[in-house]
């Protein structure tokens, strides 16, 4: 069985920073732990980054989330200190201006298992877990919920909920 480990967006900017939340700090240590344990299974990992300009706010994304984040060249671009080290395992690591990789499908077809972990469980995660589900629906993937937050612990638990109701298993 081949499986594939998804981290979604562990950056400075959703965790301490312009976005950043409690509960995105706390899941830094059990994220570091997951990726170490990919590592040691042979997982395929993969990162992504949000990634935003200088003119964010006068996208349509700026105009619904008027809040600078992520501009690359900034250190709220940059994958948080405690997960950087982990970039260099990383198969790829994808630079994506939207809420899903577009282009996540054509890497994802060799894996008969694929985890997703990471920041926004509410946008980001869910965004990708929906799409690679569209691609693959016989294929086996999950979030691990424990190590995903949320913009709010509210929009995480909705986020999870939408998610089971698509059939992604959440763990």
């Amino acid at each position: 069985m081949k499986n594939c480990l998804l981290v979604i967006d562990m950056q400075n900017d959703f965790i301490t920073g312009s976005l950043g939340t409690k509960e995105a700090e706390k899941i830094v240590p059990k994220v570091k732990s997951r990726i170490e344990k990919a590592i040691k299974d042979g997982e395929d990992i993969y990162f992504t980054k949000d990634t935003h300009y200088n003119d964010y706010l006068n996208t349509c994304e700026g105009k619904f989330l008027p809040v600078s984040h992520c501009i690359e060249g900034t250190s709220g671009h940059d994958i948080c200190d405690e997960i950087k080290p982990y970039e260099k395992n990383a198969k790829e690591i994808f630079i994506k201006n939207t809420f899903g990789f577009k282009d996540f499908p054509k890497y994802l077809s060799d894996y008969d298992k694929i985890t997703l972990i990471g920041l926004c469980t509410d946008i980001c995660v869910i965004s990708n877990a929906l799409l690679i589900k569209a691609f693959y629906p016989e294929k086996d993937i999950e979030v691990e919920k424990d190590l995903c937050a949320g913009t709010t612990p509210d929009n995480h638990t909705s986020a999870l909920n939408v998610m089971k109701s698509c059939h992604i298993v959440t763990i």
